[in-house]
């Protein structure tokens, strides 16, 4: 909830604390590899990133939900049923699928990211 709060996130959200689903699909804590690559969703470089998260975990009203920084996520389209689309599991913090990727292989409208600055600074 505090998370809804803070972003206005107004969808349905499902959580998994003890990280079962997690571990089930083979994700893993730390960096997997050090290759040296551009996320398209990182906005500043490695220090400045690195200084905001941990002012931003210290200081900011999102305290409660930052979870663990070494954990490293994914990408899933899923169902319906046990069908699985489309699994990429991120090897490290920059190693993200495009979100319009993501939209355009689950059949849903793209977002323009160059006009509209649609990143929320929590």
């Amino acid at each position: 909830q505090p998370f809804c709060s803070l972003t206005g996130y107004t969808h349905e959200m499902y959580v998994d604390p003890q990280r079962e689903i997690y571990r089930t699909l083979g994700m893993k804590r730390g960096e997997g590899s050090n290759v040296s690559v551009r996320s398209p969703h990182v906005k500043s470089n490695m220090l400045l990133g690195s200084i905001r998260s941990v002012w931003r975990a210290m200081t900011g009203p999102a305290f409660d939900f930052q979870g663990d920084p070494a954990q490293q996520g994914g990408a899933l389209i899923l169902g319906p049923g046990n069908e699985v689309h489309f699994l990429h599991l991120d090897k490290n913090r920059l190693d993200h699928v495009p979100i319009n990727t993501v939209l355009q292989l689950a059949g849903v409208k793209t977002v323009d990211f160059t006009n509209k600055l649609q990143i929320i600074d929590i």
